[in-house]
This record gives structure tokens, C-alpha cells and sequence, in this order.
């Protein structure tokens, strides 16, 4: 005899749903375990840039024959203390936590680049506005920076002189978003702070603060305050690195445009 039985369709896989995808990161996202490291690995970081800087100066004035400053030295110096740095929060963050691209909130989204882009151009507005007052302020005779000082009157070779405007503008400020508003910030907004919104703009304030304060340079500490505001705000607006990334590489051109051209000796400062 035959019986027939009913057979029942065996369920197969479900479409792909582009917007269950997302949910399912944003889930993943939010599981990863928070960041171990804090206020104590920004001091690390800040304890190790003015011990590197103090070193490789005494390292090199050790070498120095003359009263001027030799161009490799004045490379050296800039470049080297700020590099340490931001390799040392890099490593942090891979020790102490879920690495830089997370910890970090550091990703490549265009709409970060255009934001970036926006308070860039304000930053620059704001700069060059603050930069007049600021000479008024204090005299054009101290309306100057400390690498312009070192390169005044000391023409470079073209390719120290590119290397130069290179750091100051693309390399340069990488390191210092990363140590500041990544290391410093995910600092602040790590403590419980009831709303989120309150973290970041604590962490707005505070990195905007240190940052003016970090360069060691009092006279100058009010400008490099106007300076940082917009930088600040397209992380705040962001709530990402390469948003600040971007907008301190736009503040930065012209200024290291004008020191290349100096260290050329096309122009004076």
C-alpha cells in the first residue's frame, strides 16, 4: 500500500535584509567591550612627549658645533617627539583596549571628509581673524611661532623644505588629533557622565584647553585656542577622528605653506 504523506515546504534561508545587515553591526558595534585605559595613558602620552622632546634636545644641542640651529636638527626635533607620541597611544590602544580604528572612533566616511572640510575653511577664517588681533595684541616682533622662529632667517634645502610643509600639514596634525581628540577625548568621555551628550562636550572643552596649553607656547595660547575651537567642533559634530583630522590639515596649509616658502627663502616672515 501506498501512503501518501503531505510534505510541508522546508523553509529556506531568508533574503538578505540590507537594513537587518546594518542593525546586526551596529549590534556587533555596540557588544565590543569598552576601552581599558583612560586619563592615566593620556598623562602616559603627554609624559612621554615632553621626555622625548627634552631628550632629542639635549641629544642634538650635545651635537651642535655652532650657535645656529642645523636644518637636520630643527627636522628632528619637530618631528620626532610628536611621532613617538602618538605610536605610543597608537600601541595603548591595542594593549588597553579594541585597537585605534575603534577606541579611536577613527573610520574614512565621506561625509566626514566634507564636514572636516567645512570647519576647516571656518578654522581658517577664524585663525586668520585671531592671528590679526593677536599681533595687535602683542606686537608684530612677537607675533611669531617656535618653528617659525628656528627657521627665520636660515634657509633649507628643497627637500627638507618639502618635508617640512609636509609634516606640518598632512603628518603633523594626524598625530596630534590622535593623541588629543582620540586618546584624550575617549579619556573624558569614558567617565559617567548621565548623558552622552554631556561627555562629549566636556571632552569638546577639555581637549580644546589641553591642546592650546600642550604647545608650550603662553604668548600664543589664546590664538591656538581660536585655533582648536573649529577643529573641536568637527569631532563634536561627528562624533569621529577623521572629521578633526581633516579640519586641522585645512587650518594647517597655509600657515605651512608660508613656512615653506620662508625656509626657501622666497618670502620673509
Amino acid at each position: 500500500m501506498t501512503f501518501s504523506q503531505s510534505r510541508e515546504p522546508v523553509p529556506g534561508p531568508e533574503p538578505a535584509n540590507p537594513e537587518n545587515s546594518e542593525n546586526d553591526a551596529v549590534r556587533s558595534a555596540g557588544e565590543t567591550s569598552p576601552h581599558r585605559w583612560g586619563f592615566g595613558a593620556f598623562l602616559l602620552v603627554e609624559a612621554v612627549l615632553l621626555a622625548s622632546a627634552a631628550f632629542v634636545g639635549v641629544l642634538l644641542s650635545g651635537a651642535r658645533t655652532g650657535e645656529s640651529v642645523p636644518v637636520r636638527d630643527v627636522l628632528i626635533g619637530t618631528m620626532t617627539p610628536t611621532l613617538i607620541a602618538a605610536a605610543t597611544a597608537l600601541l595603548i590602544t591595542r594593549v588597553r583596549g579594541n585597537g585605534p580604528l575603534l577606541d579611536l572612533r577613527l573610520s574614512w566616511r565621506w561625509d566626514d571628509v566634507r564636514t572636516g572640510l567645512r570647519f576647516g575653511m571656518l578654522g581658517v577664517v577664524c585663525t586668520t581673524v585671531g592671528a590679526f588681533v593677536w599681533t595687535q595684541a602683542v606686537g608684530e616682533e612677537n607675533a611669531t611661532s617656535a618653528i617659525s622662529a628656528l627657521i627665520e632667517d636660515q634657509p633649507m634645502s628643497v627637500t627638507a623644505a618639502v618635508v617640512m610643509f609636509l609634516y606640518l600639514w598632512l603628518l603633523g596634525p594626524i598625530c596630534e588629533e590622535i593623541i588629543y581628540r582620540g586618546l584624550l577625548w575617549g579619556a573624558v568621555e569614558r567617565l559617567s557622565w548621565g548623558k552622552e551628550r554631556t561627555g562629549r562636550i566636556a571632552a569638546f572643552l577639555l581637549s580644546t584647553g589641553v591642546f592650546a596649553a600642550s604647545h608650550l607656547e603662553p604668548l600664543r595660547t589664546t590664538l591656538l585656542l581660536v585655533i582648536a575651537v573649529p577643529i573641536g567642533l568637527a569631532r563634536l559634530v561627528t562624533g569621529r577622528l577623521l572629521g578633526s583630522i581633516i579640519a586641522h590639515q585645512v587650518n594647517n596649509f597655509l600657515p605651512a605653506l608660508a613656512i615653506l616658502l620662508t625656509a626657501l627663502g622666497v618670502v620673509a616672515l
